[in-house]
């Protein structure tokens, strides 16, 4: 499409990839808020899928496998879950609901990163707040959960700053309920669920979701958060078994970050905003900490943005959730 923005980083470099602690499989299970849901698991993530320029397996030395004990691909980084994460109850591709902001088809393919292989019916959970920083089923903490420290949710007015100023606090924000920056859970205050959802990989290990662009709130940057659950097994019921593989966030330039923010209703969030560098949950290591790869038309963004990016997993480890900040070992410099 002409005029389209993307990001012109290059893909994740190779490395060796070093063994984890292995932990007990834990039992998780999907309930399926009713029976269309249902129906719809069968069909795979299959929307639009093969549109992306990420569809080639990657490889290394011509070889679309590694030898034993050799990673092919760069491992995507672990972080924080976060607290406002509600077990997956929504089994959808399409998670707008009924959400204003700028459409968005987010893509992601989920392979071995040891052995490059895609990962097939493997459940992906996402979640993320709204375009004025309200996360579902914790509407009462106001933005980002801030609990009045954040931007009001009723009519926010005015245009955000692209000099954010002050110390980001993490995830939750300084004086959330919850407390800290790192983690810890809240419970849900509420029974909405709009951008949230739960969709399986197919056979190529793609999964697309339909949403809208993430808006802002106090100390965080713009960001989506993504689990991989593997080793499962699907049901009338949802997703049943397995354990979590990986846990992390995705990531947004801020070239597309400031495009979006002329756009209502972004440009009434008033919440000042932390940028990608700025921010102390992104580990600072391009598309291998999960910046996503971003295509839109740069006169035209208000008509939609499209995001992809490989994850490299290790399927046989577990990864629910890293509670802590990266370390300065995990802050490793951008790609080039």
């Amino acid at each position: 499409m002409t005029g389209n923005e993307t990001t012109n980083e290059s893909p994740e470099q190779p490395r060796s990839q070093s063994p984890a602690h292995k932990r007990d499989l834990t039992r998780r299970k999907v309930v399926v808020a009713g029976g269309a849901a249902v129906a719809a698991v069968g069909v795979g993530g299959g929307l639009a899928a093969s549109a992306f320029a990420d569809g080639a397996t990657p490889t290394v030395a011509g070889k679309s496998t590694a030898s034993a004990g050799e990673a092919c691909y760069t491992l995507t980084s672990e972080t924080t879950e976060g607290p406002y994460y509600i077990d997956a109850d929504k089994i959808r591709q399409d998670i707008t609901e009924d959400e204003e902001g700028i459409p968005m088809t987010l893509t992601l393919k989920v392979i071995d990163a040891e052995t490059c292989k895609p990962l097939r019916n493997a459940a992906v959970d996402i979640w993320h707040c709204s375009a004025l920083g309200i996360y579902s089923g914790y509407e009462a903490m106001g933005s980002g959960g801030a609990g009045g420290g954040g931007a009001p949710t009723d009519a926010p007015s005015g245009t955000p700053t692209d000099t954010p100023s002050g110390t980001p606090t993490g995830e939750p924000p300084s004086g959330a309920p919850s407390g800290g920056t790192g983690g810890g859970h809240s419970e849900p205050t509420d029974d909405e669920r709009y951008l949230r959802g739960t969709w399986k990989t197919d056979k190529r290990g793609y999964v697309t979701f339909k949403t809208v662009f993430p808006g802002w709130y106090q100390g965080r940057c713009v960001h989506i958060h993504v689990k991989v659950h593997v080793d499962g097994e699907w049901t009338d019921a949802g997703y049943e078994g397995g354990h979590t593989c990986h846990t992390g966030q995705l990531f947004f330039d801020e070239k597309s970050v400031l495009a979006s923010a002329t756009v209502e209703p972004y440009s009434t969030n008033t919440t000042t905003r932390t940028t990608l560098t700025e921010d102390t949950i992104y580990p600072q290591n391009g598309h291998e900490g999960g910046l996503l790869y971003i295509e839109y038309d740069k006169k035209r963004i208000a008509k939609g943005v499209r995001a992809h990016l490989t994850m490299g997993v290790a399927p046989d480890e577990t990864n629910d959730s890293t509670d802590t900040q990266p370390s300065a070992s995990a802050s490793a410099s951008a790609s080039s």
